[in-house]
């Protein structure tokens, strides 16, 4: 079986000149969208699983938002990798929530290039014992 042949981003992910390299932090400082591309915007997705329950600990939400981001992006013809934005929300935010959710990411985007992203520590979210809440904005050819 052969693979789909590639196509081309409705995006471009870029790093200025006279910027700090964000690439060891896992994502990029701009994103510049084509002329005519279609835009999906994805709410914020948590650690719900698909009855509503909420898994336990941070990394298991973590990858279930991602999981959730994912369904809700192949209901719009996206994948992760034409996700242009991300806004992360961490309750109790620390360099080893960061390095999970950092690993997970990495591993959710399979080499695609790291979105623009701006993670915000809050002190709560939705619902209770919710610590992770991922939302996107993703570009495709219209």
């Amino acid at each position: 079986m052969t693979s789909p042949p590639a196509r081309a981003p409705a995006f471009a992910l870029r790093n200025p000149p006279g910027l700090y390299d964000p690439a060891p932090n896992g994502y990029s400082h701009l994103g510049v969208v084509a002329p005519g591309a279609r835009l999906v915007f994805v709410a914020g997705q948590g650690g719900e699983t698909r009855d509503g329950a909420l898994v336990a600990d941070f990394a298991a939400q973590v990858e279930q938002a991602l999981a959730n981001l994912e369904t809700a992006l192949a209901d719009a013809g996206a994948t992760l990798a034409d996700v242009v934005k991300l806004t992360v929300l961490i309750v109790d935010h620390d360099h080893d929530r960061l390095a999970i959710f950092g690993e997970r990411l990495a591993r959710a985007l399979a080499g695609a290039p790291a979105p623009t992203c701006t993670l915000i520590p809050v002190p709560r979210l939705a619902l209770d014992g919710m610590l992770f809440e991922i939302e996107a904005t993703a570009a495709v050819h219209a």
